[in-house]
């Protein structure tokens, strides 16, 4: 079996697809899939950040391109990942830093360091990072 691993590092709308498409994609073709969010990726998981994240300056007319080609939300996209049981792993590190909790982010991520993702990382096929 395939093992993809992601470090999701941005916060914003284009770094979110990035991550979402290649992850559910990755999934939904048996491949076993794990993202570790640190820093502005936390953005991604967040119960409120992920809702409304930034488009970079210049680039707004994405937004509708996005609505024009029925493109899924990131929320639609995240319960995709989530229901493909890609494991979405939270830097406790960038969490404590910037004072964030668990219930700050959405229900079935797992919290842990570094140390928790190298240990998911060590044998996988394909590694990215966003």
């Amino acid at each position: 079996m395939t093992k993809v691993a992601i470090i999701a590092a941005n916060g914003g709308l284009f770094d979110a697809y990035k991550v979402f498409n290649i992850a559910t994609a990755a999934a939904a073709s048996d491949a076993e899939v794990g993202i570790f969010f640190t820093f502005e990726g936390l953005n991604l998981i967040h119960n409120e950040a992920n809702k409304n994240l930034p488009i970079p300056e210049g680039r707004e007319h994405f937004q509708e391109g996005f609505q024009q080609a029925n493109v899924p939300s990131i929320e639609e996209l995240v319960t995709i990942a989530k229901d493909l049981d890609v494991k979405l792993i939270a830097c406790q590190m960038t969490m404590d830093v910037m004072n964030l909790k668990k219930e700050d982010f959405i229900d079935g991520i797992e919290v842990g360091g570094t140390a928790t993702f190298v240990e998911y990382a060590k044998d996988a096929n394909i590694s990215l990072t966003f």
